[in-house]
This record gives structure tokens, C-alpha cells and sequence, in this order.
């Protein structure tokens, strides 16, 4: 019975020291498996930390962007319905200038998510149209296109470009062209393909592929006089700096650095449009922004009293409203506006013709209400 027992107990010590020294060969074992989930564990929080900070960031700096007060999504986007919004370039601080300003560049954009396509169409400055908005003096109901801001700000020139062309507008970015200088620097500088050779305000531009900084940027896009298409070789320019400034800010680079994003954007931009807004764009209408055709009003040179003017045919104007209403799900409409009205005034009175290549200048702004011609300039 005791030697049964002794033996009992041996076995069971047995069991104990081989259980015992098994413990650290399986907590060796189970040390890389900790170590990992700690550091996906550890990757997780700080990336649930950046998130959260990027998130208020980002935040804050669309609220100092939105000038409406509102902070939810629009029912526009939320609903994933075409949208349009105006970019306008303006040049305060630019040159010396320390008024209101004009906006120096004007394009319109529509973008449909579920069609996949956006358009994006610069409306040249000088084109004559007719001005409106609350503040806009009446001597200068019809003017140069780019004045609508200086009369009316954001509102006038949202107000002047959809009844131009008869088309809905939802949005506008107010973009100050100080901002140019400091975004493009901000994203390390973009590429762009020039299209010829040329030197404006101490900066050269060789054809071809170039990588730009900010101050470069800023003379690319406002070089004019030189261009062998002049204001319309320049908004091709503008399209391409915009272009190439989207591409970078959503590339690695563009939201690695996105603090000083954020601080240009706050500083210089000024939107009607929501973080809420911002956010379910860059989520549902990515698709669409990847197929951009872009293009411009093409107008006549025309010379009235004294002044330089695009002056665009009715033809033309109606080409881009029915392509922009398109994009947008609308039905095409005849344009009937004060534009076509002078149009066939001139053409009936005055001997006006648009398929001429020749400078226009007989043409004449008339009232309103009336054939008596306009005086005021």
C-alpha cells in the first residue's frame, strides 16, 4: 500500500514538473500574437485619435468657410441629385487693389453622380451680359461679365451667370486669388502641360509637362496678352491649374498635408456650401469628378464706346445652356434674356454678323424697355 502511494505521488510530481516547465515555452509561444494585436490595438486608437482630430479640424475650417450660417447636408446632395456651383477667382489684394474687385475668373461647374460626367465651362470675363443683383448700379446693367461681383458679390454673380444661361446655380466657391500662391505651395506644387513658351512677371514657362510652385501658379494662370488665343488661351490655363490643384489635393501628399489645407482654405475661400455638404460630395460624386470635359463661351471681339467686349451670339449661348441643362437633368429651353434681346436688336438694326470674324463695331446697347440707346458708362 505505501510503495502504491509513493508511486502515486512520484507520478503526480511527475505531471507537475513537466507541466511547469512547459509554462514559459507557451508564453514564448504567445508573445507574438500579443505583441501584434498591442500594436493593432495601439494603430487603431491613435488612428481613431487622427481621425477625430482631422475630423474637427476639418470641420471648424468649413464652418469658417460657410458664410450661410447652416451646417446640415442640403437636400440636393443628400438626395445625390446634378449640382452646379460657380468658381470665382477674385482678385482682391491682387495687384495693389484694395476695393471690392472683380472676379478675374468665372467657371461653371455641373455634376451629375449618376451619369458619372462634370463640366466645367469659363465664362470670359469680358462678356458682356446683363448685371444683376441687389447692389448692381443700373447705369451698368449691361456690362463686362466680371463687374457682377463688384456690384453684387457672390449673390450678383450667381444671379447674372443663371439668367445668362438659363441655368440653375446651387453653389459658389469664392476663391481669393491670394489663395492660389499659398495652396499650390501647400501641396508641394503641381504639374501641368504648357502649351507654349513664354515669360510673364519673372517667370518662365517652357512647352511641355512643368512642375509649378505658387508664385509660379499664380502668373501661369493671369498671363493674357501674350497667348496666341489671348483671354481664351488664359482660361484654358486657369482650368488647368484647378484641375491639377483637385488632383494633388486628393492624392497621399495633399492629405498628409492637410493642416495647411486647411488653414488656406479658412483664410481665403468663402462657400455657401456645408461641411455636411462637402463631406457626401467627396463620398458620392468622386465618379463623377474623375470624367471632366471642360470648354468656354466663345465671343466676338467687339469694340462700344471705346470699351473691349466679348460679346457671345445667341447661338452660342444657347449651345451651353442646353449642354449645362443636360448634364443636370433638364429639359432644354429656348433662352430668352436680355442678351438674346440685344442680339437681335443689333443683328436687325445695326447690320450685326455673328459669323464674321471681324471686330464688331456697330453694335448697340439699347434700354431696357425700349430702342432708345443706353447712355451711363
Amino acid at each position: 500500500m505505501d510503495q502504491g502511494r509513493n508511486k502515486r505521488k512520484q507520478q503526480k510530481l511527475l505531471r507537475n514538473v513537466t507541466l511547469v516547465s512547459r509554462k514559459p515555452a507557451r508564453k514564448k509561444m504567445k508573445k507574438g500574437p500579443a505583441a501584434i494585436f498591442f500594436v493593432i490595438c495601439f494603430a487603431l486608437v491613435a488612428a481613431g485619435v487622427w481621425a477625430t482630430h482631422a475630423y474637427f479640424a476639418i470641420n471648424s475650417a468649413a464652418n469658417s468657410m460657410n458664410k450661410t450660417g447652416n451646417t446640415a447636408t442640403s437636400l440636393q446632395i443628400a438626395a445625390k441629385k446634378p449640382i452646379s456651383l460657380l468658381i470665382l477667382g477674385v482678385d482682391q489684394g491682387m495687384e495693389g487693389r484694395h476695393d471690392q474687385g472683380n472676379s478675374d475668373t468665372i467657371i461653371l461647374v455641373t455634376v451629375n453622380p449618376t451619369t458619372k460626367k462634370t463640366t466645367m465651362t469659363s465664362i470670359p470675363r469680358d462678356t458682356l451680359t446683363e448685371i444683376l443683383g441687389e447692389s448692381s448700379s443700373t447705369s451698368y446693367f449691361m456690362f463686362k461679365a466680371n463687374s457682377a461681383y463688384q456690384f453684387g458679390g457672390s449673390s450678383g454673380s450667381v444671379k447674372t451667370i443663371s439668367t445668362m444661361l438659363n441655368v440653375p446655380i446651387n453653389y459658389y466657391v469664392e476663391v481669393n486669388m491670394k489663395a492660389l500662391k499659398s495652396l499650390v505651395n501647400a501641396l508641394g506644387g503641381v504639374d501641368v502641360k504648357v502649351p507654349f513658351n513664354f515669360t510673364y512677371d519673372w517667370c518662365t514657362f517652357k512647352k511641355g509637362w512643368q512642375h509649378l510652385n505658387g508664385r509660379h501658379a499664380i502668373a501661369y494662370a493671369r498671363m493674357r496678352y501674350d497667348d496666341p488665343k489671348g483671354d481664351y488661351g488664359r482660361q484654358m490655363r486657369q482650368r488647368q491649374i484647378i484641375q491639377a490643384v483637385v488632383k494633388k489635393a486628393l492624392s497621399v501628399n495633399g492629405v498628409a498635408n492637410y493642416q495647411k489645407l486647411l488653414k488656406v482654405f479658412a483664410k481665403y475661400v468663402k462657400t455657401n456650401l456645408t461641411f455636411g455638404d462637402m463631406t457626401s460630395l467627396a463620398l458620392n460624386y468622386r465618379a463623377a469628378a474623375a470624367n471632366i470635359q471642360s470648354g468656354y463661351i466663345q465671343g466676338h471681339d467687339a469694340t462700344i464706346d471705346g470699351t473691349s467686349f466679348q460679346i457671345a451670339s445667341t447661338k452660342e449661348l444657347q449651345k451651353w445652356s442646353n449642354k449645362l441643362r443636360k448634364n443636370l437633368g433638364l429639359a432644354t429651353q429656348t433662352l430668352s434674356n436680355q442678351e438674346t434681346r440685344q442680339n437681335t436688336l443689333n443683328e436687325t438694326y445695326n447690320g450685326v454678323d455673328f459669323t464674321s470674324s471681324s471686330v464688331i463695331t456697330t453694335y448697340t446697347i439699347y434700354n431696357e424697355n425700349s430702342l432708345t440707346p443706353h447712355s451711363g458708362w
